[in-house]
């Protein structure tokens, strides 16, 4: 490997894709670039023409070429390239290889029915944790497919080939149909159980798993080179290692060197659209209220989201005309910012909710509370993922773990603040703001050289970061906030 050995990680999320250009033996980023993407749909829709993600990507290559030249580093030094993408999404091809229609992303919630339907069909929430570790919503991929073949038939009949947004990118890379267990095993066909794809499961969405692509060993595995057209279209050198890929939570993982002895069951905590809370652990999550997801690296990856974060609090902050940090304490107020619905707890077609509201309660208050209701629901959701590592979350030495706070949200003075006074731990804010990017970048490495990713990214120290000792734990906004959260039903917030 040369001693100027450039790898590409590329992080494909819900809004944009970035392309993260970075030294093989450092981990020091050269460049980056970035494109934006379009999400269509009203009510419950959130489509997005996968054709939009290759475009992405080319721009985003295209532009840290720029910015890598301007650095002195030819194209030429580029040895590999790996993709992390948004999880779930349901991507269905021609025999051409061309998307038969935009891809159901994620967020999309109209298959909250087909989710429910198919939780009961298997014998409820147990029997799916025990074969798939997660049970069917909304988000899933399984439940997409049994809407698209339900409302749509005529397309589903049509696929030749159904990939998940990562699997689509990494296929036009290097014209092979790959994935990797991370991403597949938020299929819902997929069984981390078994480390295959469940023939029964299959039968019972009715799909064929010739449409599905093979599963690589790892997120970090070969699958192929860079083909002649797309190494035209990206503007790179043809015959560079391509690696099976992950999704955007087990790349996240990668990049914190995360799965690493001495780094299993350390909580994080993502503040993005969503919010993700997550641990690299070597038991298999059963719970039927995570998402008991496999990892990159052969790891396990229990896992809960919510989908009302970031984008949920400054929706909220732009109705009261205040800037994101113009907040307060809530005082007496609860306010569970579900405007999207919500995925943990399951209320997919949920609304917000406010309570408690007073003559004297002002517009801080109200977006103070906003904050507290995200940030309550996803470290509940903290809890559970901690109880399937195998740890009591009150215990003194699971509570002295640092909690590793990421994303956009990580970033904000009162996202910070709220986490930790709700939280009562100790705070590692990572330096390196594109852990996805790194993640995959290490992936890419991985291909290129054969060394493991997550050893990779921990050469890097990509992990590291600043350090927020303890604050006392504010037990009566987290208790007036679960009481709340804990009565309202599916009905009180239709």
């Amino acid at each position: 490997m040369p001693a100027n050995a450039v790898v590409i990680g590329v992080d494909s999320s819900t809004q944009s894709t970035k392309a993260l250009f970075t030294d093989t033996v450092t981990g020091r980023p050269l460049a980056i670039g970035r494109a934006p993407h379009r999400v269509d749909g009203e009510g419950g829709a959130r489509e997005t023409d996968p054709e939009v993600w290759w475009q992405a990507l080319r721009e985003a290559v295209t532009t840290g070429l720029k910015e890598l030249g301007a650095a002195g580093v030819d194209a030429s030094a580029v040895t590999g390239i790996a993709v992390a993408g948004q999880q779930h999404g349901l991507v269905v091809l021609d025999r051409a290889g061309a998307p038969l229609r935009p891809a159901l992303l994620w967020n999309d919630t109209r298959s909250a029915p087909q989710a429910a339907a198919l939780t009961e069909a298997l014998g409820g929430p147990d029997a799916w944790t025990a074969r798939t570790g997660s049970v069917p919503v909304a988000s899933m991929t399984a439940a997409k497919w049994q809407w698209l073949r339900e409302n749509e038939p005529a397309r589903a009949e049509a696929a030749a080939a159904v990939r998940l947004p990562h699997d689509f990118l990494t296929e036009r890379l290097a014209g092979v149909a790959a994935t990797d267990p991370g991403d597949a095993s938020g299929t819902c066909w997929y069984s981390t159980a078994t480390g295959a794809y469940d023939p029964e499961l299959l039968g019972l969405v009715g799909l064929d798993a010739a449409l599905l692509p093979e599963v690589a060993e790892t997120g970090g595995t070969r699958v192929g080179t860079l083909t002649p057209a797309s190494a035209s279209a990206l503007g790179l050198p043809a015959g560079i290692a391509v690696a099976a890929g992950t999704g955007d939570n087990m790349a996240a993982a990668v990049g914190l060197g995360l799965g690493g002895e001495g780094l299993l069951n350390h909580p994080v905590l993502s503040l993005g659209t969503s919010g993700t809370v997550f641990a690299a652990s070597r038991a298999r999550p059963a719970s039927p209220l995570l998402a008991g997801f496999a990892a990159a690296d052969g790891t396990y990856l229990p896992l809960a989201c919510t989908l009302n974060c970031t984008l949920a609090v400054d929706k909220v902050a732009a109705l009261l005309g205040l800037d994101r940090d113009a907040a307060e304490a809530g005082g007496e107020l609860v306010v569970l910012p579900y405007l999207d619905g919500e995925r943990t707890p399951d209320l997919p077609a949920a609304a917000g909710l406010l309570t408690g509201l007073r003559h004297t309660t002002t517009r801080q208050q109200i977006l103070g509370a906003a904050y507290e209701g995200a940030v309550v629901t996803v470290l509940r959701a903290l809890d559970e993922v901690l109880r399937a590592c195998g740890e009591d979350p009150r215990a003194a030495d699971a509570a002295s773990r640092p909690l590793r706070l990421v994303g956009g949200g990580a970033q904000g003075r009162h996202w910070v603040e709220t986490v930790r006074r709700l939280s009562g731990r100790p705070l590692l804010i990572p330096e390196s703001t594109e852990l996805v990017a790194l993640g995959a970048a290490a992936l890419a490495a991985s291909a290129a050289t054969g060394e493991d990713a997550v050893s990779v990214a921990t050469g890097w120290g990509t992990g590291g970061g600043r350090e927020l000792p303890p604050v006392a734990r504010d037990v009566e906004t987290w208790e007036r906030v679960s009481t709340v959260l804990d009565r309202a039903t599916p009905a009180l917030l239709t």
